[in-house]
């Protein structure tokens, strides 16, 4: 098995990189030889992030995107598979669906060989680009701004009770960044009616936020979980909806200007 792409990544300026780790659709003739009717939809991708965070190209900012959908390997997941949350969750292969259906058919998961291969040529690719932009942005600026971006369904019983908040800010619970960067952060979401928000909610960060964000090194990480509803379809075949994302995409801008703003006054 021989893996090409398993990312994309574009340089910038600013000492900011924006990580899209579930935006991916590829597939391994392994995955989508065994995948369910229902999961060949892709249904729990991240649709559209790329196209929604475009803006942050002009600004400045480094972004780095999978290619590979998460059903072939779930790269906001620890290599050893341990679980992020004590409630329910899918792993680093998810076998499930969010809604708890199976991903694949009976006896047709890849199995241990393939997805071996997959976290040394998909998985560890990723994390190592990650890893080595941030040492860029630290080495060139002195610190080092993450901002992973992710959406989902706003409604997912098996997942959260009732409507998910437009908005759910991550930062492992104030560990993966400076108090006052998400303060800043939720005073952006503050300022506007529109748009629910929370901080450390159901979505308090996943591997990537946990690891990367390490304050005390002058590298921040904090995580974002949009619920779909604000700027795409839900259902099937999940268009995107430019202008009902255009006014959460204001938002956004004058997050990330935000963020930028307070990482130049530590220096």
């Amino acid at each position: 098995m021989t893996i090409r792409d398993p990312f994309h990544f574009q340089t910038g300026s600013l000492p900011l990189l924006i990580s899209i780790p579930h935006a991916g659709t590829q597939l391994t003739p392994a995955v989508e030889a065994g995948l369910t009717p229902d999961a060949r939809a892709l249904p729990d991708t991240d649709w559209h992030i790329p196209q929604l965070y475009d803006f942050a190209r002009g600004l400045g900012a480094s972004i780095l995107v999978g290619n590979y959908s998460r059903f072939v390997i779930d790269l906001n997941r620890p290599a050893d598979d341990k679980p992020l949350y004590s409630t329910a969750t899918t792993g680093l292969y998810p076998d499930v669906l969010f809604n708890g259906d199976p991903s694949f058919l009976p006896g047709k998961a890849p199995d241990e060989q393939e997805r071996a291969g997959y976290l040394q040529q998909i998985w560890q690719p990723y994390h190592q680009q990650l890893q080595d932009e941030l040492a860029r942005l630290k080495a060139q600026h002195g610190y080092a701004l993450l901002f992973d971006a992710h959406s989902i369904a706003s409604v997912i019983p098996r997942l959260f009770d009732g409507k998910l908040p437009d908005l759910n800010l991550g930062t492992n619970d104030g560990a993966s960044c400076a108090a006052a960067l998400s303060d800043r952060l939720v005073t952006c979401c503050e300022r506007q009616q529109q748009f629910s928000h929370v901080l450390n909610g159901r979505f308090k960060g996943g591997y990537i936020t946990r690891a990367y964000g390490k304050p005390a090194e002058n590298q921040h990480a904090v995580q974002l979980e949009l619920a779909q509803v604000n700027y795409m379809s839900e259902q099937y075949p999940f268009a995107f909806d430019a202008a009902r994302a255009a006014p959460l995409q204001r938002l956004l801008s004058q997050m990330i200007d935000s963020m930028v703003d307070w990482g130049a006054q530590q220096r």
